[in-house]
């Protein structure tokens, strides 16, 4: 007979950010841990709220699987003597299998050992699984509280843990499991009696806790819409915000707030960003997408008093607002442009400068990636260069932090810059995050590139390379917005004359040059190939086109699209014929060939087939044609079969020898299968 297993987690509150991952976490490790003792069981289910986090897993057997197994031992040569008697061997094999050596038995010249391992009691082994749930979840950060040694993301109340109607003894940090739970800390019971896994959901439900967080996020999209359409307006929407608020409460309430119209005469952002980093609260717009004096927030409780609650919050606002009021108007006393030499007062890195000495690194740097991928515009990139860091000397992002860049942008255009400059002074810092947009124009794009190759170059320098989790200036996040920034924009750029550059402006000593760039380029290929694996491309492939003599973003991506669709690699005549020609050319460079040397007959017949395809093959790649450029190696490999059928490549001639040689190089480029293994 199967019972329902219910283990909830109470502990202080729970940081919002942390629960998605731990709900994730906990899902995985039951199931496995339930898995490796052969224990059945139906459907998996994991809660949170910012209180507890609980696990409920339906129809788990009440004993665990039996287990069968077959075992292979030594050979019948050496199991038995020759008078058919077992030996130490076969006695030792048996013993060690907990069987006699009668129960064994031969199959094809080897012995094996049928055994049967008996399911365990389910409730016991629960004793022992649940700790380990606790004890295996990892955090950002965790703590240890009083004189523990356990360590926990906050101090751990209570404990839940039934099978069926049955307490499962479990202890960590003092606290023993029982069948007791705690409702809302306000509106619920202090202690809930849960009678059996079953009843887990509807208790919690009567004492204000909403445990469902899926159903808590909906609960909260709904009555945010309601509450806004009231209003005639349109919810902003933020599902990260939204996700986070979901985690921040365990009955939610929808509450409407308001603030004085005046305010909407700052810059949208200067009211969005303290709403939504610093209050967590939702925006509204009206019709026509314009900002309104208005606010929506969640309560964890229920709908009493909420005008005292909204007037609290409104106070709350209304401080941050004020704030942002008079930064903005201090800030503009002094222009952008007037807050250049201010940049000398904060430190770029440690041994490395200031801002200032950063920005000129980035006018040298920007001038020559535009050169690189032909961007005309010069005016435009210098001045946004220029002016990309001195809004961080203004006191608007000194307190909001998150507005840097973009209130950039928005001090760029009133102090009278081009829409052009403007953007991409905006522009630099993206992507920001993950699924974040990309710089949308070229000077942004060049800007932020610069900007993130310098800051790695630096870092680097310093023997700061990021190793495990450890990357405390988010050098792998910006290496990915580079590569994604030069996917979206389909330049065909060689990072290694931009990190070359990079090194030569930071002062890195020539002798260290090599080893540094080395360093720099491998980092940039593992990301690059995570990305690509990410697209869905086979690990032959990656490994294929990131083995390029060259490898730039837009030629891995292309090419590595295209190998993918026809997958030559998988062509088992086109690999051998290809890989046979590798081996003896992986290190000849190609020059080019004496068509007068070629002698024999289906030499020639090879040199005049592969000579157009060797054309159109790099005009293909030239042009990001990689579609065209990988479906021409096929039609080569007759001719490549039948040249090793009646050419000796190792002529006693050294000029015909280098000259076959020359043929065979200019042949494998075709394959684009890079450096083969």
């Amino acid at each position: 007979m199967a019972k329902d297993l219910l283990f909830e987690i109470g502990a202080e509150e729970i940081p919002a950010g942390f629960l998605p991952n731990i709900i994730k976490q906990l899902g995985e490790l039951s199931t496995a841990a339930l898995a490796e003792r052969h224990i059945p069981h139906g459907s998996v289910k994991v809660y949170a709220t910012p209180r507890r986090v609980a696990l409920l897993i339906n129809d788990v057997a009440e004993r665990g699987e039996d287990v069968h197994e077959t075992h292979k031992g030594p050979s019948v040569s050496i199991a038995y003597d020759g008078d058919g008697n077992p030996t130490k061997a076969a006695i030792g094999f048996a013993r060690g299998k907990g069987l006699d050596v009668s129960e064994l038995k031969v199959v094809d010249g080897y012995i094996f050992a049928d055994t049967t391992t008996a399911g365990l009691d389910t409730k016991e082994v629960l004793s022992d699984v649940l700790p380990t749930l606790i004890t295996g979840l990892s955090f950002p950060k965790s703590m240890h509280w009083g004189d523990l040694e356990e360590r926990f993301v906050r101090p751990v109340r209570w404990l839940v843990a039934l099978f069926g109607q049955d307490v499962v003894p479990v202890t960590f940090a003092n606290v023993t499991s029982t069948n007791v739970s705690r409702g809302h800390r306000f509106l619920g019971e202090s202690e809930l009696t849960i009678a059996e896994p079953k009843d887990y959901v509807d208790t919690l439900t009567k004492n204000f806790i909403m445990i469902d967080q899926d159903v808590r996020r909906e609960t909260i999209r709904k009555q945010l819409t309601e509450l806004a359409a009231t209003k005639g307006a349109t919810v902003v929407w933020d599902e990260d915000l939204l996700d986070e608020v979901t985690f921040l409460v365990e009955y939610p309430t929808a509450l409407c707030g308001t603030f004085d119209e005046s305010y909407l005469a700052l810059p949208s952002d200067c009211i969005i960003t303290p709403m939504k980093d610093h209050q967590r609260y939702f925006p509204m717009v009206d019709g026509k997408g314009k900002l309104l004096p208005m606010f929506l927030t969640v309560r964890n409780g229920d709908s009493k008093s909420l005008d005292v609650v909204a007037a609290g919050n409104e106070r709350v606002l209304r401080a941050r607002l004020d704030d942002a009021k008079f930064f903005f108007n201090e800030d503009r006393k002094t222009p952008l442009a007037g807050r250049y030499e201010a940049l000398t007062k904060i430190v770029f890195q440690e041994g490395l400068g200031n801002l200032k000495d950063k920005t000129e690194r980035l006018l040298t740097l920007g001038a020559a990636l535009a050169k690189e991928v032909g961007f005309a515009d010069i005016a435009t990139l210098e001045r946004a260069t220029h002016l990309a860091k001195t809004d961080l000397t203004t006191g608007m992002v000194s307190e909001f932090t998150e507005l840097q860049g973009i209130m950039g942008k928005e001090y760029a255009l009133l102090d009278g810059e081009t829409p052009a400059v403007g953007e991409a002074i905006f522009e630099q810092y993206l992507p920001r995050f993950a699924g974040d947009i990309l710089p949308a124009t070229d000077a942004g794009r060049i800007l932020s590139i610069v900007d993130k190759v310098d800051t790695i170059v630096a870092t680097f320098s310093r023997g700061l390379i990021p190793t495990g989790s450890q990357d405390p200036y988010a050098l792998r996040r910006q290496t990915i917005g580079i590569i994604n920034i030069l996917m979206d924009s389909k330049w065909s750029l060689s990072m290694r004359p931009i990190w070359v550059k990079a090194m030569e402006l930071l002062g890195v000593a020539s002798e260290n040059q090599e080893e540094l760039l080395g360093q720099l380029e491998n980092f940039f290929i593992l990301r690059l190939k995570n990305i690509l694996l990410e697209q869905g491309m086979p690990y032959q492939v990656v490994d294929i086109v990131l083995s390029q003599d060259t490898v730039t973003v837009a030629l891995a991506e292309g090419l590595g699209q295209a190998l993918t669709a026809n997958r030559l690699d998988e062509n088992e005549p086109l690999m051998q014929a290809y890989t046979r020609i590798y081996n003896m050319v992986k290190d000849v460079t190609f020059t080019g060939v004496d068509e007068s040397l070629l002698k024999e007959d289906s030499e020639q017949a090879l040199y005049k087939a592969a000579l157009p395809v060797y054309t159109t093959n790099r005009n293909a790649i030239e042009a990001g044609d990689y579609v065209k450029a990988v479906s021409l190696a096929e039609s080569l490999v007759p001719y490549i079969e039948t040249f090793f059928e009646h050419v000796m490549v190792m002529d006693k001639d050294e000029a015909v020898k280098q000259n076959r040689l020359q043929l065979l190089r200019m042949t494998y480029e075709v394959s684009n299968l890079g450096k083969l293994k």
